[in-house]
């Protein structure tokens, strides 16, 4: 997890995030209140045993997003680190060596570097974890295509990295016209025994049809979200590990106080639910929880 140092609305973003609104507060006073909710966030996962590695970003490159790692980089349980081409010019800024270098004095072991950056200059884009959801048990990789997430350079990576691909489209309503949802991992969250999914923002009917019967071939229960419940970001959850091998559902306040009972009761058949205030964040940066923490799979050295 990256702190932040300069985080605000990032004007290079805004114009295909659609959750990203303007607080009307000044850069200074945004940045303090991210920080204090980033270590609130931080704090609550150490107190479920959850391992965190944090790194502060630095004022020297002006990085509004560098809050959001999981966009630029992905952890392999095979060794590999993959770098991923970004939409934003500014977010480019965020790729940083020394996070892999602060990863291997944790004991975590690199052994190849998978660099899918070039596709950038010829306006090619996939967006990490952000736009990938990986079902790393069942080899399949979800996408959501958008501007920041291109077919062929997806089933490239799915080629490079052994996963079937499932495909399709994924919109939210914005003044009353359907546009595509810029990242995957607002609209579905993955975990071992069930996925979380606003089915309603995939319009095609065989597309819907698809991932569903894709999820319940590997045994997941789906839980569904509404549109509304996905703007409240109940589509941005990440599964962690923390103390004594526990599962948690890990989520902001916001996601978690727009879901219903059932919907709580259900997660918690199969895991704990750890939540924590992002409010800021979420207003200006348009991500949420999941979008804050880049998993770490590698091997231990």
């Amino acid at each position: 997890m990256v702190r932040p140092v300069n985080f605000r609305m990032n004007e290079q973003t805004a114009v295909n995030n659609y959750f990203q609104e303007d607080p009307h507060l000044k850069n200074a006073e945004i940045n303090k209140k991210a920080q204090e909710e980033f270590d609130q966030f931080v704090k609550v996962l150490r107190e479920h045993g959850v391992n965190v590695v944090t790194i502060s970003d630095n004022l020297e490159r002006d990085t509004p997003d560098s809050i959001f790692p999981n966009n630029w980089v992905s952890f392999h349980q095979n060794g590999t680190v993959c770098v991923y081409p970004m939409f934003a010019e500014n977010r480019r800024k965020e790729r940083r060596e020394d996070i892999f270098e602060l990863l291997e004095d944790n004991g975590f072991q690199i052994d190849n570097i998978m660099d899918y950056t070039a596709a950038e200059e010829e306006g090619i884009f996939l967006e990490g974890t952000g736009s990938i959801l990986m079902d790393r048990v069942n080899q399949k990789a979800y996408c959501a295509l958008s501007e920041r997430a291109d077919e062929d350079l997806f089933i490239e990576f799915c080629e490079d990295f052994d996963c079937f691909p499932v495909i399709f489209h994924a919109n939210q309503t914005v003044e009353d016209k359907r546009l595509p949802i810029y990242h995957t991992n607002v609209m579905m969250a993955m975990a071992e025994t069930f996925a979380v999914i606003c089915l309603d923002s995939i319009d095609d009917k065989k597309e819907r049809k698809n991932v569903v019967e894709h999820l319940k071939m590997d045994g997941k229960e789906v839980i569904k979200i509404t549109e509304e419940q996905m703007c409240h970001f109940a589509g941005n959850m990440l599964q962690v590990i923390g103390a004594n091998d526990q599962r948690f559902m890990v989520m902001s306040t916001q996601a978690y106080n727009s879901l219903s009972d059932a919907q709580i009761k259900t997660i918690e058949k199969h895991c704990g639910i750890i939540h924590s205030p992002l409010d800021t964040i979420e207003t200006c940066g348009g991500g949420s929880a999941r979008c804050m923490m880049a998993e770490v799979f590698l091997p231990k050295a």
